[in-house]
């Protein structure tokens, strides 16, 4: 399946409405700190309803633990610096899919560590700034699941 990585996620109702999307999905979610909210605030919680115990969710204290711990998975990193589309990356399971802060995105630094090739962004009208997190989230992980013919979903 997919692995869907929130780096220092800010607003609890996207990280919730994430979860839930995860739950339903299979895609395990990746949580990287420092986070802008506490696991259990509540606003995450009412965005997730009961999906927690449902989905795969796992902490890092920092982006080289999560490559550590999952073996240096193939990562894609969502930026509107881009210029290749979501939907020309060719997606395999267990690859990353790397999203930044609501209010930032990702680090220049890292983008620049990453490299192009793990560069994607979702199309948008030419004066847009970015699509609500949990939104790019959904758009991007159905996609590669579409690719790979939605493993074990009915």
């Amino acid at each position: 399946m997919l692995r869907i990585v929130l780096y220092q996620p800010e607003i609890p109702p996207n990280t919730g409405n994430i979860i839930r999307l995860c739950a339903n999905t299979g895609c395990s979610l990746h949580l990287v700190g420092p986070l802008g909210f506490e696991l259990d605030d509540r606003r995450m919680r009412r965005a997730g309803l009961d999906y927690r115990e449902y989905a795969d969710i796992q902490l890092y204290p920092d982006l080289d633990t999560f490559l550590q711990r999952n073996q240096h998975p193939r990562l894609y990193a969502a930026t509107t610096r881009a210029t290749r589309a979501y939907h020309q990356l060719d997606f395999q399971t267990g690859d990353a899919i790397l999203f930044g802060p609501e209010t930032r995105g990702l680090p220049v630094e890292l983008l620049d560590a990453l490299g192009e090739a793990s560069a994607f962004r979702i199309p948008m009208l030419p004066h847009s700034r970015s699509l609500n997190l949990s939104n790019a989230v959904a758009v991007v992980a159905y996609e590669g699941l579409r690719q790979l013919g939605f493993p074990a979903l009915l």
